[in-house]
Formats: C-alpha cells, structure tokens, sequence
C-alpha cells in the first residue's frame, strides 16, 4: 500500500512494541507483498484471534496478491475463531483455497507457539504475545532461521481449517 504520495511504506525494522504496532506490521507486509509480488507468504500463530485478517485493506491486499504460482501456508493450533472474527479472510480463502495450505499443529503450549509472519524478503515475529513485543527484519539470516522453526511446525502438523465442510 503507497503512502499518500505515492511512495512505497518502508516496512519496519528492530524490536518494537504494541498491539497497534503489530497489527499495522500485519498490514503493511500484505500490501507489500501484493505491491512486490512475492511468491510466498507463511502466517502462523496460535490462533490469529488478534490479527487484522478480518480488515477490508488486509482482504484487499490478499485478493490483489493472490494469482497462480503463489503460495500461502497458516499455521496454527485452533481455527474455530476464524470464521466469526475473520469473515472476509475466510471468504478469500474459499476463493483462493487452490494456493493455500493450512495446517494444525496440537503439540506445544498456545503461550510458547511462534506467532509470525514470514515472507522471502522481510519477517516479523512476535517474541512476547501477551505484550505485543516483536522483532521485525530484512536480514536474510533471521529469515532463514525463523522458515526453519516454521518447516519444523509444518512437518509436525496436520491438514486444518479446510475451506469448506462437506457434510451427507
């Protein structure tokens, strides 16, 4: 998403602090990846019940990323919020269903659960979810260990949060 004149929002960087802070990181990274064109993207979290996936921009930024050859992975340990608070991300899922994978992962503490955002050029990580305390960087060495811990989390899992329930 541009700045009002024109120009790309720097994502940001270092350790920062705040619900408001995380949730515009959120934002920001959507709208960069949509206006970048990266490839893929990996959401994990314990359950995103404090996430702007609900948001119209966040919807917005989803749709115009969204096209053939792209990839998107959610992590998570329980989805039954999504489809209450998130109801717009839920609708882009069912739309885009053929370029996501979401998996459940039940081992662990909810508490110790990563809760990230990782793309090819830029990772935010939350490493205190109680006080909204995240870690947010373009080095190529925190992205490669942070899709590490996330690869561990995938294998771990199992297919969750299927698109749509079909029922006899």
């Amino acid at each position: 998403m541009p700045a009002e004149d024109g120009a790309p929002i720097a994502l940001p960087q270092g350790r920062l602090n705040g619900r408001g802070v995380f949730v515009q990181a959120v934002r920001d990274a959507l709208a960069a990846a949509a206006r970048e064109g990266w490839n893929e993207l990996i959401l994990c979290d314990a359950d995103f019940a404090d996430w702007p996936l609900g948001e119209r921009a966040v919807a917005d930024s989803l749709q115009a990323w969204s096209r053939s050859g792209r990839r998107f992975l959610m992590l998570g340990m329980d989805y039954s919020g999504l489809p209450r608070q998130h109801a717009r991300f839920v609708n882009w899922r069912r739309t885009w269903d053929h370029i996501i994978e979401c998996r459940l992962c039940r081992s662990g503490d909810a508490l110790a659960f990563t809760s990230a955002l990782w793309t090819p050029a830029w990772v935010m990580q939350r490493i205190d979810t109680e006080r909204d305390v995240l870690v947010c960087d373009s080095d190529a060495a925190r992205r490669v260990t942070l899709r590490q811990q996330l690869d561990e989390w995938r294998r771990d899992s199992t297919p969750g949060f299927p698109a749509s329930v079909l029922g006899l």
